[in-house]
């Protein structure tokens, strides 16, 4: 199943007891319809996800990301500490598509990139003295 929506909130990185991690995030679905008197009516529904496969992906989901996700959508019941019940959507995410990044995430990785690129021209312009003291 693939679904498409925007990060409500930052994601987080879970350390569980058997030295495994699983990133944990929200996200938000719409879905807009006409009913019988020509009312449009949109509707939005949430998403708990979990990824398993790798933590380094939590620094690309950031709240207001657009995500494509594939995997298996279930539902999940409790009773709350009221002793209220309560129900949710979770996704067991198997994939994921990044299509637009938040400000934030942009921000930061623009800033990383230049960062990248200084160290890398300035490792060029050593290797390029080293070539001009070559024999050949």
């Amino acid at each position: 199943m693939n679904i498409i929506g925007r990060l409500t909130r930052d994601a987080e990185v879970r350390n569980l007891p058997n030295e495994k991690q699983v990133v944990n995030f929200s996200i938000a679905t719409n879905d807009n319809y006409r009913n019988k008197q020509g009312e449009r009516i949109e509707q939005t529904t949430y998403f708990e996800c979990a990824y398993w496969i790798s933590p380094k992906v939590a620094d690309f989901l950031t709240k207001g990301t657009l995500v494509e996700l594939s995997g298996r959508a279930y539902t999940s019941a409790w009773l709350g500490k009221d002793g209220e019940p309560h129900a949710g959507l979770n996704f067991h995410t198997s994939q994921i598509k990044v299509h637009s990044s938040s400000k934030r995430t942009e921000n930061k990785f623009t800033e990383s990139n230049k960062k990248d690129k200084k160290e890398i021209s300035n490792s060029n312009s050593n290797d390029s003295e080293k070539d001009d003291d070559l024999p050949f």
